[in-house]
């Protein structure tokens, strides 16, 4: 069922509980929550199994630990899936940094980090004509040590699709990235599949993560579609 919100609601999008907002032809509206069925692809079972492994760590923790954790939350800033500022638990800032700290290879941090800002990465360049698909950063990072960059992309939408960034998954991790062109398109393949003429626009999210904290630049949006090769 859907439910047309108060203008109120305007900026709101994604799901929370068992609702859902969303936009169609331009008018916002609320209805239930779809759920997928139980089968997972093999992306979606690692990232659960970390998820998994620090709630049962946060759970061995010291209380000093936790005191420090919880400490840390105070002063940062969540956001729901209804696009609302929320307040971080320590248990949940905990959670969100050590996610990207092991899964690009480091080990969990039981004791909170100093967190310093992420600069966010340039535009982008992104070629997809043929079977070349190449993203390249227009400037590189200042400072790229410990730092990756994180693409995400949708599958290929209709031309009808004016914005789509907020379906797309991550495709690929550069580590210590520069202004080279990276070729992307065995892993966008591998993700998603071939772009094809039926559905050649795909969008795309990136951003920078320090490997050492775990702290995320803003992500940056983008767009492209693919052309036939000559």
């Amino acid at each position: 069922m859907k439910y047309i919100p108060s203008i109120a609601f305007e900026e709101m999008s994604g799901s929370a509980k068992g609702v859902t907002a969303a936009k169609m032809k331009s008018r916002k509206y609320i209805r239930n929550r779809g759920y997928g069925g139980s089968v997972r692809t093999s992306d979606q079972a690692k990232v659960k199994s970390v998820f998994k492994m620090l709630t049962t760590t946060w759970k061995t923790l010291t209380n000093e630990q936790i005191l420090a954790w919880n400490k840390l939350a105070l002063s940062q800033e969540g956001r729901s899936v209804l696009g609302t500022k929320a307040k971080l638990s320590g248990s949940n800032l905990f959670t969100r940094l050590n996610y990207w700290v092991v899964a690009l290879g480091g080990q969990v941090m039981v004791n909170p980090p100093e967190i310093n800002s992420v600069e966010a990465p340039s535009t982008a360049t992104i070629v997809c004509q043929g079977d070349t698909f190449t993203f390249k950063l227009d400037q590189a990072p200042a400072d790229n040590g410990g730092i990756y960059l994180v693409i995400e992309a949708t599958e290929g939408k209709s031309n009808g699709v004016s914005r789509s960034h907020a379906s797309a998954a991550a495709i690929k991790l550069v580590e210590e990235p520069t202004a080279t062109a990276v070729d992307i398109r065995a892993d966008y393949v591998a993700k998603n599949g071939a772009p094809s003429a039926a559905a050649p626009k795909i969008f795309f999210r990136y951003y920078f993560v320090d490997s050492s904290t775990g702290v995320k630049s803003q992500a940056m949006l983008a767009e492209t579609k693919w052309v036939a090769g000559a």
